[in-house]
């Protein structure tokens, strides 16, 4: 039955597609590595030919909507999961303001989420004047809840919840404000992660009550097996036909109804031949939708769970950035605080953000960032401060972000940058400089906000990175001439008394 089904997912639909290879500079920068071919449609086998589209390499920024029902009870990341798990927060936070899972379970938290305050046209304005070039929508978390109109699907918040298409009233706002559109899937771990709310109460006076999971009533919401409850949470993603067939059916439908330019799954490529099959099928659509042309962005992570093919998408790394630069685009998610909203969770400073960004971008890469938004979808004062800041800055520095390469080094300066998964740095000073150009221009932009002078190390006379004389030094944002001078191993800017902008700056280097 198995092998019949997988068998069957690899009849993909044979539409024209695209060739693409990736390819450098010679000077090291990073050419345009999306070279069109209207041959071959893409396989299960052949997702290797991928390459990043051109509006992906020079976007660098992202903005994601990580958010539905787990952020009801404001107490954030995971609720759906442990709430089921006594001795946690969740769980003790559960029991104390809903009841006990036995009989207020995950079900009884989804009606609860009104989104009584969301307005995506305005939150989407807010979010491209702070430099988004794309938005992304969570479209399913590990909560099983989709926030579309799921046509495999009755637990959606269509039919219960805010009763609104939350993916769809997304993409209408970003489209109005010209930005690319992407869904997040977080499904395929889900089959697993749901298993606590299958258990029981280990407490008197309720031990051995089964959770509300055990209800036969809502199965579909928890993942419960034609024969018996799916409690296997030993592994990320599930070795289950059913469960393998239920994922391929639903991002499908979200994929057909939507037509994302980015698709971000939250693992490897699930289920082998199932995943490999619907991400050629995603590719597939995504060409024909476009004239010939493939314009899909497929996100997902060498983690440890699923697959990981490094040419058959974008990288992505959760919380963390890489070490130097990557010769392929990827991609950092990341949040200004927690996943979902929380109480007692702390932000990330606009510095924090913008430093974070121009490191990713000297790397080749694209921040994709959450912002935290209250349960009824209206954002804290920290979300609005952080996206005020940003779009101060990007409007003065986003010269040195926007359609950029990376150079023959990513940077340099005395801290040593944290890089993998769930490690951010947070310690830069204004020593820390990242290097980025566009035709022949080279931009310098410093990690903390300099005062006095700056002296860029690799730019001396003597240096073997340059081959060719430095003419002319500006600082973006600064319309007045600047004093500069290039040293055996250095050039000395000496800057304005009050700078551009607060967090770092941006020196425009000509040749």
């Amino acid at each position: 039955m198995k092998n019949k089904f997988i068998s069957t997912l690899t009849l993909v639909s044979t539409v024209l597609c695209t060739s693409l290879c990736a390819s450098l500079y010679a000077s090291a920068t990073f050419a345009n590595n999306h070279a069109p071919s209207t041959t071959v449609p893409f396989t299960s086998e052949t997702l290797e030919k991928y390459a990043a589209p051109d509006w992906f390499k020079d976007a660098k920024l992202g903005i994601w909507s990580h958010w539905g029902p787990q952020a009801v009870p404001r107490i954030g990341d995971w609720y759906a999961r442990f709430m089921y798990v006594p001795g946690t927060p969740q769980y003790e936070h559960h029991v104390k303001h809903y009841g006990h899972p036995s009989k207020v379970g995950y079900k009884d938290i989804i009606p609860l989420w009104k989104a009584e305050k969301f307005e995506p046209d305005a939150l989407m304005k807010l979010y491209k004047e702070a430099g988004a070039k794309y938005f992304v929508s969570m479209a399913v978390h590990h909560d099983n809840f989709d926030l579309w109109n799921s046509k495999h699907h009755k637990w959606n918040a269509v039919n219960m919840g805010p009763k609104r298409d939350i993916v769809g009233d997304w993409k209408k706002a970003a489209q109005k404000q010209g930005l690319r559109f992407g869904v997040s899937e977080h499904l395929g771990a889900s089959y697993s992660w749901f298993a606590p709310s299958h258990g029981y109460d280990q407490f008197w006076p309720l031990n051995g009550v089964g959770y509300d999971g055990e209800n036969p009533e809502y199965a579909d919401l928890y993942h419960t097996g034609k024969d018996k409850p799916y409690r296997d949470a030993r592994t990320w993603y599930t070795d289950n036909p059913e469960s393998q067939k239920n994922w391929l059916l639903r991002v499908t439908d979200l994929i057909d109804q939507y037509n994302p330019d980015l698709l971000y799954t939250d693992g490897g490529i699930p289920f082998g031949e199932v995943g490999r099959s619907l991400v050629a099928d995603y590719y597939n659509k995504n060409i024909k939708n476009n004239g010939g042309r493939l314009e899909a962005v497929y996100n997902h992570k060498n983690i440890g769970s699923g697959e990981f093919i490094l040419k058959a998408g974008v990288q992505d790394i959760e919380r963390g950035v890489m070490e130097g630069i990557s010769p392929y685009p990827w991609q950092t998610d990341t949040s200004n605080g927690d996943w979902f909203y929380n109480d007692n969770y702390g932000y990330k400073s606009s510095g924090q953000v913008i430093h974070m960004l121009t490191d990713i971008v000297s790397k080749n890469g694209n921040l994709l960032l959450n912002i935290v938004q209250y349960p009824d979808g209206s954002l804290p004062p920290e979300s609005k401060r952080l996206l005020k800041e940003m779009a101060a800055w990007i409007k003065v520095n986003g010269e040195a972000i926007y359609a950029t390469r990376p150079w023959k080094i990513f940077g340099e300066g005395p801290t040593a940058a944290a890089a993998g998964h769930f490690k951010e740095e947070d310690n830069y000073t204004a020593q820390d400089i990242r290097f980025t150009t566009k035709n022949d221009v080279l931009y310098a932009t410093t990690l903390a906000e300099p005062a006095g002078q700056i002296k860029v190390l690799s730019l001396g006379k003597n240096s073997k990175l340059l081959d060719k004389k430095i003419k002319d030094v500006r600082l973006l944002g600064y319309s007045k001439k600047l004093e500069w001078r290039q040293e055996a191993d250095h050039l000395l800017v000496v800057l304005p008394e009050k700078m551009p902008t607060p967090f770092g700056s941006s020196l425009k280097i000509s040749f």
